[in-house]
């Protein structure tokens, strides 16, 4: 079973972060997990979640995306942001993203990548996550929201 709170720190949460766009809310998210682990530069981090984003949108539909990229690193790692004004994604659904959780991943962490992938998607796919989620207003809280729906999904 995939621990959110394993790859979320609680200060790689935002609630009200700024980006009018797609690549400014890669860009926040980019300099947000960068403050929290000086091993990864913010410029590296955005041009790997854009590279993957040029492959095919990240976002899965009803406001929500899960940009991810592979790069060095220890481990499996996150951040969540709720945008305080939905962008474009190029969704699935045609609809503006407005909740993404980044994941950075080590190249072979193959298997884990797709669990945690799968256990956020489980999280997502539910309308009442998503309200709840969209709900929080202080950027420590999605932090424990998530970890309860993330174990409510997974019990």
């Amino acid at each position: 079973m995939v621990n959110i709170g394993d790859i979320l720190p609680r200060d790689c949460t935002s609630t009200q972060a700024k980006a009018g766009s797609r690549k400014k809310a890669l860009e926040a998210a980019s300099e947000l997990l960068a403050e929290r682990f000086p091993e990864f530069s913010a410029r590296a981090l955005f041009d790997e979640l854009m590279n993957r984003e040029r492959l095919g949108s990240t976002g899965l539909g009803e406001g929500v995306a899960i940009p991810h990229c592979r790069i060095p690193c220890k481990q499996i790692v996150g951040a969540f942001l709720k945008l305080e004004e939905p962008v474009d994604y190029d969704a699935i659904d045609d609809q503006p993203v407005d909740l993404l959780f980044v994941l950075v991943v080590p190249p072979l962490e193959a298997t884990a990548h797709l669990d945690v992938l799968a256990a956020l998607a489980r999280v997502f796919e539910n309308p009442e996550s998503r309200r709840r989620l969209r709900a929080q207003t202080s950027d420590g809280a999605p932090y424990e929201e998530l970890i309860g729906l993330a174990s409510n999904d997974a019990a």
